[in-house]
């Protein structure tokens, strides 16, 4: 299945129009762009994980609502719906939404990369019974990108994030090289990994294929897999997002 949604993004690429619309996914390296003043951006994901105890989990979605407010902030609402299945055991239902903004530091110059922070904080209450957590849990991360050539971009992010359980941080990275491959279509190929502060950090690889729909909306579609003991089998993720 994964090599024919592949085969069929590379045979439709007859349209031509320059790329607008930026978004966050489907990679885990968030761009530092910003979504245009007084427009509203839709990131919406479905993803599958297979893991090697045998449990399998999907987010069925997880939506990513931007809102600019200016050309350098833009306000974020992280919805997320989750299945998981470990034997005979099932966990459903919506995770806490995160609320958040995205905020621009510092444009491209020389060695200088184009840079943002994000922010989010997790609200324990506003979520399904049984993910309901202990405390508000914040995340951050800082986005920075340069551009290697008119065809080639270098991406990466440094930051943390918070469970709502405990108060042992987890450190994120992310690095990634995009590929401009046509005036609609897009790949990348990625490095990132969680390290929490008191067990074996877990490290993936992936990449993935965007193609452009219209100026307003792309379509996306990713798979990787884990590289440690702790890191899943393999994941694969599907995506639409637009922009009004």
């Amino acid at each position: 299945m994964f090599i024919k949604v592949v085969f069929f993004f590379l045979v439709f690429q007859s349209a031509v129009f320059s790329q607008s619309i930026e978004t966050d996914r489907p990679d885990q390296t968030e761009t530092p762009a910003i979504v245009p003043k007084n427009k509203f951006q839709f990131e919406n994901g479905f993803v599958f994980e297979q893991n090697k105890s045998g449990s399998k989990s999907f987010l069925l979605p997880t939506v990513l609502s931007k809102y600019g407010v200016s050309e350098n902030l833009e306000l974020r609402l992280i919805t997320e719906f989750i299945y998981d299945k470990t034997d005979d055991i099932r966990l459903s239902g919506i995770s806490p939404v995160k609320i958040g903004f995205k905020v621009k530091l510092s444009d491209e110059k020389g060695i200088i990369p184009k840079t943002s922070f994000i922010g989010h904080l997790s609200i324990p209450r506003i979520a399904s019974k049984e993910l309901k957590s202990i405390y508000y849990a914040p995340t951050f991360r800082f986005t920075m990108q340069h551009t290697l050539t008119d065809k080639i971009t270098l991406a990466y992010n440094l930051g943390s994030e918070w469970d709502g359980e405990t108060p042992e941080p987890t450190f994120i990275y992310t690095l990634t090289t995009g590929f401009s491959l046509s005036e609609k279509m897009g790949s990348y190929i990625e490095l990132y990994g969680f390290a929490p502060q008191n067990q074996h950090a877990d490290h993936r690889f992936d990449g993935g294929f965007t193609y452009l729909l219209s100026n307003n909306a792309m379509i996306d579609m990713s798979a990787g897999f884990g590289i440690t003991e702790n890191a899943p089998d393999y994941f694969l993720g599907l995506g639409f997002s637009f922009r009004i």
